[in-house]
């Protein structure tokens, strides 16, 4: 079993005295960067000029700053850009800057696994993967609550590397909820799993499958955009909160009985195999060198890829639903910047 840690096994004094610098105020970093500031810890944001997220980061107080000059001064520098620009931002910007006592801070372990940086071994490198959007992150922090992370160490050049770890996931609210200590490999290789085999490329290619199979057969596609995309949100919603055994008891038996004796046809032995590939591709390192190599060259298939997906008719058809239920467009809107109340822990 895992081991988890809580708000007692974690101490901020660890962070006393010491800046704290976030690469990359994108939704991740704006949550953890408004959480550590809140819990008292010296922050300092690097996000390049001319961008909405500088604009964002000085709403929020901050004063931004280049790269260079975050890890030139922060003793913790927790790097958030995009996973395929990390590599170059750290060999230019962030690598010349690394001294004995300093660390390094991910929230994904790509880079660090798949050796793309290869920091000094005289810094920390450790990670805090909060299991949520940063969005999520900040409003649980400011409702008393927190968005359970993951905790890693890579290198423990201080000795102190995962007191540091714990010290910073407690700080965005993490040990409220728990903090499950993990290893790069392992929280790299299902992150990037769980992305493409379930939770995006899986769940969004069953969608439209669902969708072209009602259409094709002559079904109206307004029926089949509610059946296989709308819907989606009430069974996630009661698998998110109490599981697939909860959601059994939350649909009728005849919608049970077709998961039980249907599910597998659709999720059936090549599917599974499909899966067993992708995974191996991930391990390889095979995926990683592919989307790497991918943004080199300007990200042909990426856009080909994304053009298909937003010309396919269940978006067309989806806007004008949409449209009709404005309800929809507040669901996740909460303010980021309202002040915290007091830990339910």
């Amino acid at each position: 079993m895992a081991k988890i840690y809580y708000d007692k096994d974690a101490d901020l004094k660890v962070l006393k005295g010491k800046k704290v610098a976030i690469v990359g105020y994108g939704i991740q970093g704006r949550g953890q960067g408004l959480n550590l500031r809140d819990s008292g810890v010296e922050v300092m944001i690097s996000q390049r000029k001319g961008g909405k997220n500088y604009d964002i980061a000085v709403q929020d107080g901050f004063e931004p700053v280049e790269a260079e000059v975050a890890a030139r001064e922060a003793d913790i520098i927790q790097i958030l850009a995009q996973d395929h620009l990390q590599a170059e931002i750290y060999k230019k910007s962030i690598e010349p800057h690394l001294k004995p006592g300093k660390a390094l801070l991910f929230s994904h372990g790509f880079n660090i696994h798949f050796g793309y940086i290869k920091p000094p071994a005289q810094v920390d490198v450790i990670m805090v993967a909060p299991k949520g959007p940063g969005a999520l992150v900040r409003t649980q922090y400011l409702e008393g609550g927190g968005v359970p992370c993951l905790v890693a160490v890579h290198q423990n050049a201080s000795g102190k590397a995962l007191q540091i770890a714990l010290a910073h996931a407690k700080a965005v609210g993490g040990t409220r909820a728990g903090v499950i200590e993990t290893n790069f490999k392992e929280e790299t290789e299902t992150d990037l799993f769980g992305e493409q085999a379930v939770l995006c490329g899986g769940l969004s290619e069953l969608i439209r499958a669902g969708y072209e199979t009602l259409v094709a057969a002559g079904y109206q596609p307004e029926m089949a955009y509610f059946e296989c995309l709308h819907e989606v949100k009430l069974i996630v919603d009661a698998v998110f909160v109490a599981g697939i055994k909860g959601m059994h008891q939350r649909i009728s038996d005849t919608a049970e009985y077709g998961d039980y004796s249907r599910g597998k046809r659709v999720i059936g032995a090549e599917a599974r195999a499909a899966m067993k590939k992708i995974l191996q591709e991930i391990q390889s390192g095979s995926f990683a060198k592919e989307w790497i190599d991918e943004n080199k060259n300007g990200r042909p298939n990426f856009n080909r890829y994304k053009k298909e997906c937003e010309n396919h008719p269940i978006e067309k058809v989806g806007e004008e639903l949409r449209s009709m239920m404005g309800w929809i467009g507040g669901l996740d809107h909460k303010p980021m910047t309202q002040k915290p109340v007091a830990s339910k822990k």
